[in-house]
């Protein structure tokens, strides 16, 4: 069903914003809200692609890309980091992103198989910080995330006259922030090709 400006199911944009002179583009990547789509896919985003892509589409004659990710400790995994590490220097270094990134935080629990650790790494705190901070170097924000907790930081923005974007999947995303930008795109349904290689699932 299309809304006044888009039709949310395919992501298309408005006339007037494919009629501005290009546009300062700000995307904030919310990479572990995104790994349920590329499990699904069973293929990692090239981000190279998507960000080629996102400029075309946005008609972006300025784009800044900022990553934000939690990773797990040295010694928590059966495998070294240093491949993830080597992923997030080429965001920054071969695309120029801004990685934000944090361990995870391991929190002692009990369960009803007794003693267990929990890993957290909540980044709505640091992307909230940056789309504010930015707030009067761009006139586009687009959001990697399905998270509803983003709807309230999706409204203020739209108030503030800033047009918002969200990319996520059906099954990772809530109605709210579905339909509480000025457009949607599921990157599942996209015809473009963003993705890269085979996702191979390794030993927790």
């Amino acid at each position: 069903m299309c809304a006044a400006y888009v039709c949310y199911d395919l992501g298309v944009i408005s006339t007037q914003q494919n009629k501005e002179n290009g546009s300062v583009v700000y995307v904030f990547i919310d990479a572990s809200n995104l790994w349920a789509a590329q499990k699904s896919k069973g293929r990692f985003l090239d981000y190279e692609k998507v960000i080629r892509w996102i400029k075309n589409k946005f008609a972006a004659r300025e784009m800044r890309v900022f990553y934000y990710t939690a990773y797990p400790a040295e010694g928590t995994r059966p495998y070294s980091m240093d491949g993830k590490h080597k992923f997030f220097t080429f965001l920054k270094k071969g695309l120029g992103f801004v990685v934000r990134k944090k361990e995870l935080k391991r929190i002692g629990i009990m369960n009803e198989r007794g003693e267990a650790v929990e890993e957290k790494g909540n980044m709505d705190v640091e992307i909230t910080i940056d789309t504010l901070h930015y707030l009067d170097h761009y006139n586009t924000a687009i959001f990697f995330t399905g998270d509803s907790d983003f709807l309230a930081l999706v409204t203020y923005l739209r108030r503030g006259k800033k047009a918002v974007y969200i990319f996520s999947s059906k099954n990772n995303v809530s109605e709210e922030l579905r339909t509480g930008g000025d457009g949607y795109f599921d990157v599942l349904m996209l015809s473009e090709d963003i993705w890269g290689r085979e996702l191979r699932h390794r030993p927790q």
